[in-house]
């Protein structure tokens, strides 16, 4: 009787998957030398001594191959590590090393390659050389998207001093980063000594306001509140001093995230959620290193995170670990839950700042009693990016007559969006519609202007 294909079948898989993955291979320098010594295989046979040439040749071949076996490192006297960095932003180079133990006593060539997930940039196989000590070889790849992401396997391919043939192994390499949202400007905001920051070539300033906090005092200036001079200090010292006054700290800054259907469109090359969480996360360290609080809520459909406000650059880890790994969900935002869950949680007054699409504001028929009643307590401002394609087709010129209707659709959105704004405006709540490479910088400058303005 003979064994059905069925029963045949995954042992054969195996032995081929095992030959494949972990077994030995020739090199093309062995092919090279089987080539030149069928030439001269064939050289002998013309002369009457094939035969002689036959066995001399392939007995040569045979020799060297079983030194080269020999010679050949085992398996268990290699040890190769992946040395990966814990986190690195969206789209933004890093380097992975990976370091060859070869304890063996002979040196090898080899080729290593790393089993990237497919969200990273590709890479070639990787060459080198070891002879015993730890060598080092790196590539450099880029995360596309954020999350967290597991390497799992590391491929290896090495040969010995007379590179005729070549093992290959899997080896298990289990290690996971996360791919968090560009930090580049908030990193550079925390790093720089004055409350500055500069985006896309403008400098933000900490405005000078007439809060009821003491701050410090100074010497007077031309434009200074003569209320506000400090008359000891100016005895003390002989000049004229002047008391200054800073808005009160510990306010709330509670930043809404729509992670609906709508903030997954691409725009830029990056996702509306991409770009609102990078703007969300400079503002959170903005608003913390002023000396506010800062809360997050992300929802779509229901709630997905919520981190309670909290006070301290060490609370904007928290809010990173939290929300680094959001994604837009493929249904609609369901904004009175989010609003609800918001009024039920936020006793105190705060800036409520909700980045969405404008198209969930104009088409969402109950958001605007929300909003209404959420702003009797909280100060409430509405930020969306503008959609480039309306305003490419608010000016092309008109050719035809479905050129001219695209265009009147487009103009119309654009007034039903210009109309929105200044209805809520006159209803109180501000509404910006920014492009999409000046969203943080109109989101910090709203805040430190409603700030400057004891407005919270």
């Amino acid at each position: 009787m003979t064994t059905s294909s069925r029963k045949r079948w995954p042992l054969f898989r195996f032995l081929a998957d095992k030959l494949i993955r972990d077994g030995v291979l020739p090199t093309p320098r062995l092919i090279r030398w089987a080539l030149y010594g069928s030439g001269v295989i064939a050289a002998g046979c013309f002369a009457g001594l094939g035969a002689f040439f036959l066995w001399t040749v392939n007995g040569l071949l045979l020799l060297l191959s079983l030194i080269d076996w020999i010679t050949l490192p085992k398996r268990r006297q290699l040890e190769v590590i992946r040395h990966l960095p814990e986190e690195a932003d969206i789209r933004q180079p890093f380097e992975v090393r990976i370091e060859l133990r070869n304890r063996s006593g002979h040196p090898i060539r080899f080729a290593v390659t790393d089993d990237l997930p497919l969200s990273f940039e590709p890479i070639e196989p990787i060459t080198g050389r070891s002879e015993g000590a730890g060598t080092f070889v790196t590539y450099v790849t880029a995360g596309r998207e954020r999350g967290k992401y597991r390497f799992s396997t590391l491929y290896l391919r090495y040969s010995g001093w007379l590179g005729l043939w070549q093992k290959q192994a899997t080896i298990p390499a289990e290690q996971e980063i996360k791919i968090l949202p560009d930090l580049s400007a908030v990193r550079g905001y925390l790093s720089s000594l004055q409350d500055s920051l500069v985006l896309d070539g403008q400098r933000i300033h900490k405005r000078r306001a007439s809060g009821s906090e003491f701050h410090a005092i100074r010497e007077y200036m031309p434009d200074d509140d003569p209320r506000r001079i400090n008359w000891q200090a100016t005895a003390r010292t002989g000049k004229l001093m002047t008391n200054l006054y800073c808005p009160e700290r510990g306010k709330i800054v509670t930043l809404l995230l729509d992670c609906g259907r709508m903030m997954g469109v691409e725009q830029d090359n990056r996702t509306r959620l991409d770009l609102s969480l990078e703007a969300g996360l400079l503002l959170a360290a903005v608003a913390l290193r002023q000396g506010d609080q800062v809360a997050v809520l992300a929802y779509s459909s229901g709630i997905k995170v919520y981190v309670p406000p909290g006070r301290g650059l060490a609370h904007l880890q928290t809010i990173i670990e939290a929300v680094y790994d959001l994604q837009s969900d493929f249904a609609e935002s369901n904004h009175g839950v989010a609003l609800t869950f918001l009024h039920r949680s936020l006793k105190k007054r705060s800036l409520v700042v909700l980045f969405s699409d404008m198209e969930s504001y104009l088409l969402e028929d109950q958001l605007q009693a929300y909003l209404m009643r959420l702003r009797r307590s909280h100060v409430l401002l509405l930020l969306s990016l503008e959609d480039p394609l309306l305003f490419a087709w608010n000016r092309v010129s008109v050719t035809d007559s479905k050129r001219a209707y695209i265009k009147s659709i487009a103009r119309k959105t654009l007034q039903e969006r210009t109309a929105y704004r200044q209805k809520m405006i006159g209803q109180g709540i501000q509404v910006l519609d920014v492009p999409a490479d000046r969203l943080a910088l109109t989101a910090v400058n709203a805040y430190l202007e409603m700030k400057a303005r004891d407005v919270l």
